[in-house]
């Protein structure tokens, strides 16, 4: 008999929005952790530690001591986009802070898995010159994880591109989260690499949704009420800084010059890995 303990961080999407099952959301990590283990005795214990809203601040501060208080075999840790979604962005901050959430769980001898995700700007389709900043902040974080997930030996979903990412089937009235098929669609595929590990055990969850899609009326009713609410209340300190940057990127469209904002991104995230490999060899030379 064999005991799957796995913990889920994170945010909205890790919390299931997007996938309602009665009053509650269920999300992909739940549908996941139903299909981890394989015969009739064994058994899974599924925390779901994720909320809506979370940063990789809370990941770190709230989320990560209960999870490793749970001592979990494998633990999902997907965060970013909220944090490309605040004034106060840093990427050598959630570097950081992700870094610490990585070493804390791997040191424990838990499976990690991570994922890099798609930038909130092109999902909610917003013109360029607003969707590109979110999107050069999206790739930051990206660029963060991918490294951080291969340092750490990470089982890593690669879910910021791809056909999934454009149908829009697979996605909820609000355009940032998955709907029930979409859910199903990152547990299939976080299945699948958790089976190549040996980790995964039991059969792949299926495909095809087990409730019906939201008619349109009704999607139209959720994003004019909660949806509309749920986008405000993550862009209100966002939307001054936003038309700063689109400005500013006019600018330097005008000027020929866009090269140096995505290269200036690219600098950030090299200091911000540059500073954790600092951090690591810094006991060595005390």
């Amino acid at each position: 008999m064999r005991t799957v303990r796995f913990v889920a961080l994170g945010d909205s999407l890790t919390e299931g929005v997007g996938d309602p099952v009665g009053e509650s959301w269920r999300g992909w990590a739940a549908l996941l952790a139903d299909a981890l283990a394989g015969p009739p005795e064994d058994t899974v214990e599924f925390t779901n530690l994720a909320a809506s809203g979370a940063q990789s601040r809370d990941v770190l501060e709230r989320q990560t001591p209960a999870g490793l208080a749970l001592n979990p075999d494998i633990v999902s840790v997907v965060i970013g986009v909220n944090d490309t979604l605040r004034c106060t962005f840093d990427i050598q901050a959630l570097a950081a802070r992700l870094d610490k959430v990585y070493a804390a769980f791997t040191a424990q001898g838990a499976v990690l898995l991570t994922a890099c995700l798609p930038d909130p700007g092109a999902m909610l389709g917003l013109p360029g010159a607003l969707a590109r900043p979110l999107a050069r902040r999206q790739r930051a974080v990206n660029t963060v994880v991918h490294a951080l997930s291969e340092r750490y030996g990470a089982v890593h979903l690669h879910a910021a591109e791809g056909e999934w990412i454009t149908d829009r089937a697979i996605w909820s009235a609000d355009r940032l989260h998955p709907g029930e098929r979409g859910h199903r669609q990152l547990a299939l595929r976080f299945h699948a690499l958790l089976s190549e590990e040996g980790v995964a055990t039991g059969a792949a969850p299926s495909p095809e949704p087990e409730f019906p899609v939201p008619t349109r009326s009704a999607s139209l009713w959720w994003l004019a009420t909660a949806g509309t609410g749920w986008v405000a209340r993550r862009c209100t300190d966002l939307l001054p800084q936003l038309l700063g940057l689109a400005a500013d990127e006019m600018r330097h469209r005008a000027r020929g010059t866009s090269a140096r904002l995505d290269l200036s991104a690219s600098h950030a995230v090299s200091a911000a890995l540059a500073a954790l490999s600092v951090g690591e060899k810094q006991p060595d030379t005390a």
